[in-house]
């Protein structure tokens, strides 16, 4: 798998399409471009082009947030999504790091758990009748292995 790099302008065509195919609109292309814009997404790219890509912020209690992960439909189960963890972690700004993910996303709760995220709660009402499980990871529990 090839580096992850920050996303560029450039990218917001083939990221916003690939958002598209994943969630079946363009209602988040603002904010995927704000995200480039303010240089808050990273993008995993293979030889075959861009396979996924991640949104953080650093505004969760002064903590960084995995806001959004998006992979490819055909790239999936082939270690994007972790690639793309595990290059923010070590990225990361602050030393706590937080994401999400819907009870529902049994997928995406392995991943989680795979690159050493814990559960630390639940947040209710975000989506009717699918409760959002928080997951938490420690750069100083990495830096200490």
């Amino acid at each position: 798998m090839m580096p992850v790099i920050e996303a560029s302008i450039e990218h917001i065509d083939d990221l916003c399409t690939m958002d598209k195919e994943v969630i079946g609109d363009y209602s988040r292309n603002d904010m995927i471009k704000k995200a480039i814009e303010e240089k808050r997404c990273l993008i995993q790219r293979t030889h075959s082009g861009i396979a996924g890509f991640l949104i953080f912020t650093t505004n969760f209690f002064e903590c960084s947030f995995i806001s959004l992960i998006i992979v490819k439909p055909s790239e999936r189960r082939k270690g994007v999504a972790s690639s793309l963890l595990a290059s923010f972690v070590s990225m990361a700004p602050t030393s706590k790091i937080f994401s999400s993910t819907n009870h529902s996303n049994l997928q995406m709760q392995k991943v989680f758990e795979v690159a050493g995220f814990n559960r630390s709660g639940y947040i209710e009402n975000l989506d009717d009748g699918d409760p959002e499980i928080i997951y938490f990871k420690s750069k100083v529990n990495e830096i200490e292995k």
